[in-house]
């Protein structure tokens, strides 16, 4: 059994309302818990502020203001925010929970885009910091790790105001820096104003790491990093990765100025550049080239094929290239570019000089073939250059689908049905899905068409053994069992004993030794008192003095006139028996005043069938004392009123 320390939050009910199911994430200011809203019956994402952050007034303060503007902020490509709040020492925010990865995962895999793609991504980027800048938030931490992106492909944007939270608390810590100094604007970075702008430069930052696979500035510590970006210009992304186009370094370029004055003024703007520099990019556009480079395991990117992609592009934006005079005399030359690429055509246009009379027509129709059979190849090359790039690109992957949740079996039909091979599959243990259910895939995203994925399957939550903590404190209780790793419930049972201390514990639920789940939280049960015992039929005054004055009860009666018991029998109580209870309790009784009387018929000189008859119907019992041979009744005992029940004696014979 493990019995390994684990989170202590996991298992627990935060505001006696969200049920933290697992950790999903860690980092520098907060840990992220997938989590269930018991009111509302759905999964959150849990957001809980590490404790030093928590312990600060001033955090404290503008971490609630900027959680509710952000919680104002409604689009489609934010991460809403739901509820915020606070459980003794844990700081939290709910929101809504976006099963999937985070952009800085998928750019580990993919390493870098193509300018389509890399521009597809930003437009929903730029679309949710728009929402934000039009509401007057500002984001201040746009980083690949705070952009998630689901399963279907649509991208969300988290974390909105959390950095201007901390930043205005003072907290600076290095591991804080280390994960955003890539991004920070050199306003950031002097203590400079800080607004729409400041987004625009982190986006323009993580344009260029998308189309590049790098960051622009780097160096051996937060500090240098920092100082690059107040004193260099972001270099033009075709610069670290030739076959770039060029209107994407203008986008880069533009976002990316030092002087926030020289950028687009919010979001929106940036946008708008961004959609319409969309249009004239197509999505493979580059790739082959960029490909090639990144596969070139000598450490030096293939000079000639880069060289000769730059010339391709500079060529098409040359006129002299497409009208070249300095040829041969009578002679016109005329380029083709095939996709941008460095592949260049020259097609003569008039050769008849010089041949007899009467032949032209027939060179003519021989030149015009020709000419024909060089745009055939021409178009063959332009069809098999892009048809090769989209499927270095895209045409040879296809969306791993979402199996989380389904079963073993289930998930593997889905993938076979998708075109994919299911390869062997690996167990680990997690306390959110039950065992045999899919946690995830490996790869994740998107893979080879008829590649091999890997079932990622759960085993089922972590099994703990319960200690024993019995005889503790309560606190003490709760400690140990955390510290072997267990949840504990918010929620005691009171429990009964006669010679353990009140307060103290008697056990637990499930007892001790029992193999329990780590995500089910076990029960304490706490002493609050002596067994109660069960008081019914015994009389009152006994009970007074022979229980309830040595133990220190106060016994409250309420009268039951409704009993046939004797007067003073005790016919129920309040509570129950078992119940603990502690001195100076009161305990509830309900004492009989005895049978309720009811008036005797009168059946003297009646017969003994006719006496019998009204003193059944009146609700006695009869009995019959015979004396001579006459059948008349001549008296009768009790008399006058008797309670129901009671058995009246007729006399009969003289």
């Amino acid at each position: 059994m493990d019995s390994a320390p684990a989170d202590p939050l996991v298992g627990r009910t935060l505001d006696r309302r969200y049920h933290v199911r697992s950790r999903i994430a860690h980092g520098g200011m907060a840990t992220v818990y997938l989590a269930s809203d018991t009111r509302l019956d759905r999964l959150v994402a849990l957001k809980v502020m590490h404790a030093e952050l928590a312990r600060d007034a001033d955090f404290v303060r503008r971490f609630i203001g900027e959680a509710k503007s952000v919680a104002r902020l409604s689009h489609p490509n934010v991460v809403a925010v739901f509820d915020q709040g606070s459980d003794g020492q844990y700081l939290y925010l709910a929101m809504e929970y976006v099963p999937g990865r985070t952009l800085r995962s998928l750019l580990r895999e993919r390493r870098w885009f193509p300018p389509g793609e890399a521009l597809e991504i930003m437009i929903p980027v730029l679309s949710a910091l728009a929402a934000a800048h039009d509401s007057g938030i500002v984001h201040r931490d746009v980083k690949p790790e705070n952009v998630l992106i689901t399963g279907d492909g649509r991208v969300k944007v988290v974390d909105f105001g959390l950095a201007r939270a901390q930043a205005a608390a003072g907290h600076t810590r290095t591991g804080l820096i280390i994960g955003t100094v890539a991004y920070l604007a050199p306003e950031q970075v002097t203590g400079g104003a800080t607004d729409a702008r400041t987004d625009v430069y982190s986006a323009g930052v993580m344009l260029f790491e998308l189309l590049t696979g790098r960051q622009p500035h780097t160096g051996d510590s937060p500090l240098t990093v920092a100082y690059k970006h107040v004193n260099e210009e972001v270099p033009p992304p075709s610069a670290v990765l030739p076959g770039i186009p060029a209107v994407a370094d203008r986008l880069v370029l533009a976002a990316t100025s030092r002087d926030p004055g020289q950028r687009p003024g919010n979001a929106g703007v940036f946008l708008r550049a961004v959609r319409s520099a969309r249009g004239d990019v197509p999505a493979g556009e580059a790739a082959g080239i960029a490909e090639t480079a990144w596969q070139d395991t000598s450490g030096v990117r293939s000079t000639a094929l880069l060289a000769g992609a730059a010339r391709g592009r500079h060529a098409a934006d040359s006129p002299g290239l497409l009208s070249d005079p300095a040829g041969p005399a009578g002679y016109g030359s005329q380029a083709l570019h095939m996709g941008g690429a460095s592949h260049t055509m020259v097609v003569h246009d008039d050769g008849l000089a010089g041949y007899p009379a009467g032949r032209e027509p027939f060179l003519q129709r021989w030149l015009f073939s020709r000419r024909l059979g060089y745009l055939a190849v021409a178009l063959a090359v332009m069809v098999g250059l892009g048809a090769g790039g989209w499927w270095l690109t895209s045409g040879r992957y296809a969306p791993v689908p979402g199996v989380e949740g389904k079963t073993a079996i289930a998930a593997a039909t889905l993938l076979r049905a998708d075109g994919f091979r299911v390869g062997s599959s690996s167990s680990v243990i997690d306390n959110s899905l039950a065992k045999g259910l899919v946690i995830g895939t490996t790869p994740t995203g998107r893979a080879t068409k008829g590649s091999v994925v890997s079932l990622i399957v759960s085993a089922g939550p972590r099994m703990i053994t319960v200690p024993s903590v019995g005889g503790r404190s309560l606190a003490a209780a709760e400690a140990a069992l955390r510290a072997h790793g267990l949840a504990v419930s918010g929620q005691q049972d009171k429990v009964a004993s006669a010679s353990a201390p009140i307060g103290t514990v008697a056990g637990t639920s499930p007892r001790a030794g029992t193999s329990w789940p780590q995500n089910r939280p076990v029960t304490i049960d706490v002493v609050a008192g002596i067994p109660l015992p069960n008081l019914v039929d015994q009389n009152v005054q006994a009970v007074q003095q022979q229980w309830a004055s040595q133990n220190g009860i106060q016994l409250t009666q309420e009268q039951d006139t409704n009993s046939n018991q004797p007067q003073g029998t005790i016919t129920r109580q309040e509570p129950a028996p078992n119940t603990p209870v502690a001195r100076g309790s009161k305990v509830t009784v309900f004492v009989s005043t005895g049978p309720k009387e009811i008036p005797i018929p009168n059946v003297d000189n009646m017969t003994v069938e006719q006496a019998r008859q009204q003193l059944q119907q009146a609700g006695f019992q009869v009995s019959v004392s015979r004396f001579g041979p006459f059948n008349n009744v001549f008296s009768y005992s009790p008399s006058g009123q008797a309670p129901a029940g009671t058995t009246i004696t007729v006399y009969t014979g003289f």
